[in-house]
């Protein structure tokens, strides 16, 4: 079989983990989140935290154990069995591929609203060739762009928190319901799942048992305070009524803040945030592929392995053109619920496989696997009903072409 070269040290990996939480949360899910919970977004986004710290946790031990492309979908097949790895693999890819339509889309509705689904379909062009010849340059590319979208995130939220329009008194918790804040919770849980891309690239990072433990909680930590601070602003400026209002909430933030003349380059960020989004999730999505590809649960031929740029070309090529073709029929606010739905399960079956760790394994507390469990499939089936119905009856395709395939 043949084997991803291991290029990747830690901070490398981190940035593969920013490049796709920083995009996705910050451009993509407050307005919602602020629709759905107005001010008790920051309730939400403290739960959906506390799944993704039990998640990474759990995550990252099985990785040091199992240090190979796939991440939950390796890790449910050595733990549970091949059927929840395959489980866990199908949530992921199908999840995962509307994460990418979303991050191409916001792209597209950021520089060139009239004309969105074109430029979506342009950059996932783009960043599939960029990845097919080599995943070192890719994560070169993406720590510019965080790099980038760090720097802008911080004038934004200096502008916003000093400006004459600034009232903080609209962080006050109004009548916000429970499931208000928990659906708020499972929409932001959405911008939090960047950080398997790193357990996915564990064939191609160097000393994997001791680069991804370290990698996964720096890279949720850096992302949780950019949130915390990015949430805080939008609402001392905006309100959550206006919050959730907004198709751009950053852009209008500058404005109501009196600089005007910040707004195009806020949109450039943002574009720029969900292609570095973008160009990781793509990364994490074909990684998976090339394992299922591997154990003969997707078509043998996408395991291929290119003989000079060592990156998994026919997966990278598949997982292009199907997330090319969803940019172009999707629903942004859809895609970000369908994908939550999908990715909460996997991690569900990935803190399943973790509470069967023993100790010499590297196992963490028992309560954080439970609690990582729970909170998955709690939020999962706190979202709105078309994403669990949408989401359950993908999943049972998936799970019967399954059954079919092991009948024969």
């Amino acid at each position: 079989m043949q084997e991803l070269r291991r290029r990747l040290g830690v901070w490398d990996a981190v940035v593969v983990g920013l490049g796709a939480m920083v995009g996705a949360g910050v451009f993509a899910v407050f307005a919602p989140a602020a629709e759905i919970a107005g001010s008790g977004l920051l309730v939400g986004l403290a739960i959906a935290a506390v799944v993704a710290y039990c998640n990474a946790t759990s995550s990252a031990r099985l990785a040091a154990v199992y240090p190979e492309s796939g991440g939950t979908y390796v890790y449910g097949r050595e733990r549970l069995g091949p059927f929840w790895g395959y489980l866990a693999g199908w949530a992921f890819v199908v999840g995962k591929t509307a994460s990418c339509a979303a991050m191409a889309l916001t792209v597209g509705a950021y520089l060139w609203p009239d004309h969105k689904n074109v430029v979506a379909v342009a950059a996932v062009v783009a960043l599939t060739t960029l990845n097919y010849f080599g995943v070192q340059k890719a994560a070169w590319l993406t720590r510019i762009i965080v790099a980038v979208v760090l720097v802008l995130l911080a004038v934004v939220v200096i502008v916003s928190l000093t400006a004459d329009d600034a009232r903080y008194g609209r962080l006050e918790l109004g009548r916000e319901g429970a499931g208000g804040i928990l659906q708020a919770a499972a929409l932001m849980f959405f911008a939090f799942a960047g950080y398997a891309r790193i357990a996915t690239l564990g064939e191609e990072v160097r000393d994997p048992s001791r680069t991804i433990p370290r990698a996964v909680p720096l890279a949720l930590g850096i992302s949780l305070i950019t949130y915390a601070a990015v949430a805080v602003a939008l609402l001392v400026i905006l309100g959550a009524e206006r919050l959730g209002d907004s198709p751009d909430p950053l852009a209008e933030a500058v404005r109501v803040a009196g600089l005007a003349w910040l707004v195009p380059v806020v949109r450039v960020g943002a574009a720029i945030a969900a292609l570095g989004s973008l160009l990781a999730l793509i990364l994490g999505v074909s990684r998976t592929t090339l394992a299922m590809a591997r154990d003969r649960h997707l078509p043998s031929g996408l395991a291929a392995v290119h003989p000079k740029y060592h990156v998994p070309h026919r997966a990278e090529l598949a997982v292009g053109a199907v997330v090319a073709i969803v940019a172009a029929t999707t629903d942004l606010r859809g895609a970000i619920g369908f994908s939550s739905f999908g990715v909460l399960l996997y991690y569900a079956i990935a803190n399943a496989s973790a509470w069967t760790l023993q100790r010499s394994e590297g196992r963490p507390p028992r309560a954080v696997p439970v609690l990582g469990l729970v909170g998955c499939l709690g939020l999962a089936f706190a979202l709105p009903w078309p994403s669990i119905v949408v989401g359950l009856g993908v999943l049972s395709l998936g799970a019967v072409a399954y059954r079919l395939r092991s009948t024969r």
